[in-house]
């Protein structure tokens, strides 16, 4: 049977003469999602806190579901430590792996598991959006929050990688943001949530527009002006602003597009 495990250092030792498959399949934990095959929970080891999320295979009715819906059915761990990993060489601050593994061949009934060190004690960027409604942030600290997230969104998309559930939420802030509400050049933002994530050698554009328009969706509480969007179309598309304007507007226009669209789904579906 094919298999793929890497243990760290830490996991190696409290696991010795253990499958670690067997371990992590009986982990308990704070049980975040438990369906379709998948089980995401925060665990502690040794006082260590961890992050899992372990896929005991979907099963071949997912399988086709997702197919006959146009969508490429998530089957494995595997698709979310490869793109950790590869964050991670573009610089861009995620999670911390410390173990995953995937065994089996029907791709079906595949175990696979990623875990990762707990980012405790952080705040989203969604959090932060209502912060903002109560306590307006300073001027430099909304640009260079805006220019932080163009960049990461250019690196990300130029280096081939599209990440489908590009929303604010699936941004960490250490807690210790919370208290200045102020962001500068030292701040980091952790990119979360991969498990969706595509990789190419080019993004085409339609995926561009998606997790760009899930972005723009998901700062809809946030007070931006006009100065803020183009500021951050700027950045992300690496021009002069009067180039952006009139070389990338059709591109702009459907990203809204795209906002429009999921703003008006949330709002049909949010209770008054």
């Amino acid at each position: 049977m094919k298999q793929t495990v890497y243990l760290r250092e830490d996991l190696q030792a409290a696991w010795q003469q253990q499958d670690c498959f067997d371990v992590l399949i009986k982990q308990q934990g704070d049980v975040f999602r438990d369906k379709e095959g998948r089980r995401t929970l925060r665990f502690t080891l040794n006082n260590h806190s961890y992050f899992l999320k372990y896929h005991a295979g979907v099963g071949w009715g997912e399988i086709v579901k997702n197919l006959l819906q146009w969508r490429l059915p998530i089957i494995s761990a595997k698709n979310e430590w490869q793109a950790i990993e590869r964050l991670h060489q573009l610089g861009i601050a995620t999670m911390q792996l410390a173990a995953y593994g995937e065994r089996g061949n029907n791709p079906a009934k595949r175990h696979s598991f990623v875990v990762t060190d707990d980012l405790a004690n952080t705040m989203s960027l969604e959090d932060l959006g209502k912060q903002w409604q109560q306590i307006k942030p300073t001027f430099k600290t909304k640009k260079t929050l805006i220019e932080k997230l163009a960049d990461i969104s250019r690196t990300m998309h130029q280096a081939g990688i599209n990440h489908r559930d590009y929303y604010l939420c699936h941004f960490l802030l250490t807690d210790t943001f919370a208290d200045s509400n102020e962001i500068n050049q030292d701040t980091v933002l952790h990119l979360i949530d991969l498990h969706r994530a595509q990789q190419r050698n080019k993004v085409p554009q339609r995926w561009l527009i998606k997790d760009l328009g899930s972005l723009y969706f998901s700062a809809h509480d946030v007070p931006l002006t006009l100065r803020d969007r183009l500021r951050f179309m700027k950045r992300y598309s690496n021009k002069s602003l009067r180039d952006t304007i009139e070389q990338d507007a059709t591109f702009w226009h459907e990203v809204e597009q795209r906002a429009q669209v999921l703003l008006e789904k949330w709002q049909r579906h949010t209770p008054k």
